[in-house]
């Protein structure tokens, strides 16, 4: 009986030139990471089962810690002037991986597509968490494959209500800036421990962070970032029906015990323009096109020449995005110029 010819081992998908914004200069980055700093200019402790949102400006560096040990954080991120632009898990782990460490970006949604922070330093990462940054069970930290955990799913999977998941600690979070829960989007795990078992499913571990550990972004863009205390604490034991145990109905062995703060921290550079030399603030994508659509300015004779519209040139320079929501003005503008009159190289 013939063998069959084995297959070579798949790749991976995502792959970039050198260069590329998908790699950022190493050169550059820990440069940044090691550049003597100000003092705080935002600092604060996030108490257990909490959520907090904060403003930080490009060029900065914000460290996110565990004071106190083991603590799983659930991070938000925002363009800081225009909240569609947000953090996007699942693209950042095609492009990265499944858990990112120093060196990887967190990249905005489409149709942005631009970092919005790049990790700087990570006390956690590599070797730092079990061997070559992979625990026995396959495990590895600062997870993307799974999400925030909600009321929704606990309602669904056990019944009961609780207010303080992190869906809802990072919905309270955000009212301040004039954001809604439709605005709270999948998130970075921060110093969670993650893995797919042998049948695929996902699985979950006990936090390996002890006092003092810590994560560092430096701020691509002005961002709006928010983060919840995760109220599973640690993970070490992690369940659903916290309503039912030591939430709002009090009483049963559930999870405040190995609950914890964490402190963030918003850094200025001392030498801000000569750290930088060489950095500039990413574009959003330079895809230009309009998804195959040809979406008319408005009712015209077929032998108008729309070369001669001077109006198609005033947004040719846009980005897609933008260029599809001016064409409905446009078209308004095109059709009160051209209305009544047989003159169809008329500019407009």
């Amino acid at each position: 009986m013939s063998t069959p010819p084995s297959r070579p081992k798949p790749q991976p998908a995502y792959q970039a030139l050198p260069g590329s914004i998908l790699h950022p200069s190493e050169t550059l980055y820990t440069r940044i990471a090691t550049a003597a700093r100000k003092p705080p200019t935002t600092s604060f402790i996030l108490p257990p089962r909490s959520g907090k949102a904060w403003k930080a400006p490009a060029g900065s560096i914000i460290r996110i810690s565990t004071p106190e040990g083991p603590q799983v954080g659930d991070l938000n991120i925002w363009s800081a002037t225009n909240p569609r632009e947000r953090f996007w898990a699942s693209r950042t782990r095609q492009l990265h991986a499944s858990h990112v460490t120093t060196g990887d970006r967190l990249w905005s949604v489409l149709p942005f597509l631009r970092p919005l922070v790049t990790i700087v330093s990570d006390s956690l990462g590599g070797k730092n968490y079990g061997v070559d940054g992979v625990d026995e069970f396959g495990g590895r930290v600062h997870d993307l494959l799974g999400t925030r955990c909600d009321p929704y799913v606990n309602e669904m999977l056990a019944g009961d209500s609780y207010d303080f998941h992190c869906h809802s600690n990072l919905t309270r979070a955000v009212g301040e800036f004039g954001l809604t829960e439709f605005d709270v989007h999948d998130v970075l795990n921060v110093f969670q421990v993650t893995g797919l078992d042998d049948k695929g499913k996902y699985f979950m571990e006990a936090c390996p962070a002890q006092k003092g550990d810590f994560v560092e972004f430096f701020a691509e863009v002005d961002v709006l970032m928010a983060l919840s205390t995760c109220p599973g604490g640690d993970l070490s034991r992690w369940g659903w029906g916290e309503g039912g145990k030591d939430g709002e109905d009090g009483g049963g062995d559930g999870m405040k015990d190995c609950c914890r703060p964490l402190k963030v921290e918003v850094f200025e550079l001392v030498d801000r323009e000569g750290v930088l030399e060489g950095w500039e603030e990413p574009k959003v994508s330079g895809y230009k096109g309009r998804h195959g659509l040809d979406v008319p300015l408005g009712e015209v004779s077929d032998d108008f020449d729309l070369s001669h519209c001077s109006c198609l040139d005033s947004i040719e320079h846009l980005p897609a995005h933008l260029r599809l929501q001016a064409l409905p003005s446009l078209r308004a503008l095109h059709i009160a110029h051209t209305h009544h009159t047989s003159h169809h190289t008329r500019k407009c």
